[in-house]
């Protein structure tokens, strides 16, 4: 059975910082592009930042870029998102997702919610 599960959201004062685990099994987790995403009320879920299978390349939203940092630990199977300098636009639920288009399948997590708040 496959299981994507993020964990490590909360509440945070603008400044400052997070660290998102998800943890992925029941998969070949180094054969899957790993990324996060993240959805606010009323909006659309957008692509926050990814990594590929072995790290060695990673992009990310514009909104992101500088603040938050993506990587991997395939030994552990496990993907994190350290997230710096937060700002309230940052609230969100943010979601882990396994994407692999050799096997061509799409898993996604439950999703951990994160508020920048004072």
């Amino acid at each position: 059975q496959v299981q994507v599960v993020e964990s490590g959201g909360g509440l945070v004062q603008p400044g400052g910082s997070l660290r998102l685990s998800c943890a992925a099994s029941g998969i070949t987790f180094s054969r899957y592009t790993m990324s996060w995403h993240r959805q606010a009320p009323g909006l659309e879920r957008e692509l926050v930042a990814a990594i590929t299978t072995t790290g060695d390349s990673t992009n990310y939203a514009d909104s992101v870029k500088g603040r938050f940092t993506i990587s991997r630990d395939n030994a552990k199977k496990m993907v994190y998102l350290q997230m710096n300098s937060l700002e309230p636009k940052d609230t969100a639920v943010y979601y882990c997702n396994a994407k692999s288009t050799l096997f061509s399948t799409n898993y996604w997590g439950q999703g951990t919610q994160v508020t920048v708040s004072s």
